[in-house]
């Protein structure tokens, strides 16, 4: 069995990929967005954080959160933020994955993949990289063609923050843009 060692850092910054059960696109939906978007402000309002930088694709979410000094809790808000996603999702009629025995016996929901992953940011050019890596999910997966035209993301903000160009690895009008190598943080970003 493998062993699960967490990177615990009081005020740190971490970057974490999230997945839905089986990789049903389950933030395909404006209704499981909503949600998302609620279970995330109830969650940070009992345990507080910064969201740095999110995207949220069909079936998987990357984000990177800031604690708060002497904090390095994150486990916590995950497990509260899927249960209350959950419970708003299935309540409202949304589907499940199938079930294994182990799982009923546990008490899990086929929503969410078990674990996450999480990255603690080293330092600022990790903290730009991961940035960038999120801000560019959607395009790698091929739901969108440029940063830009994927609403569910912080990009916008960034943008509006001028940390990154309107155009940024943007191909509209044709424009030849070369794809971001991503290989130095590939392994703290788990699809």
């Amino acid at each position: 069995m493998p062993e699960y060692r967490r990177a615990f850092v009081p005020g740190g910054t971490f970057f974490f990929t999230v997945v839905s059960e089986r990789r049903f696109p389950l933030f395909g939906s404006a209704p499981a967005r909503s949600f998302l978007r609620e279970a995330f402000a109830a969650t940070s309002a009992r345990w507080p954080f910064a969201i740095d930088a999110i995207v949220v694709l069909p079936d998987h979410l990357h984000t990177i959160w800031t604690l708060p000094d002497n904090d390095h809790d994150f486990s916590t808000r995950w497990s509260f933020l899927k249960r209350t996603f959950t419970k708003a999702w299935i309540k409202q009629g949304g589907c499940e994955q199938a079930l294994s025995a182990s799982r009923v016996r546990n008490r899990r929901r086929g929503v969410w993949q078990r674990r996450f992953w999480e990255h603690a940011i080293r330092n600022e050019t990790d903290f730009a990289r991961h940035c960038d890596y999120i801000h560019y999910n959607p395009v790698k997966h091929g739901v969108a063609s440029c940063p830009h035209s994927w609403a569910f993301s912080s990009f916008r903000q960034f943008v509006a923050d001028r940390i990154y160009d309107e155009d940024w690895l943007c191909s509209c009008s044709r424009r030849q843009v070369k794809a971001p190598d991503f290989s130095r943080i590939a392994e703290t970003a788990v699809e």
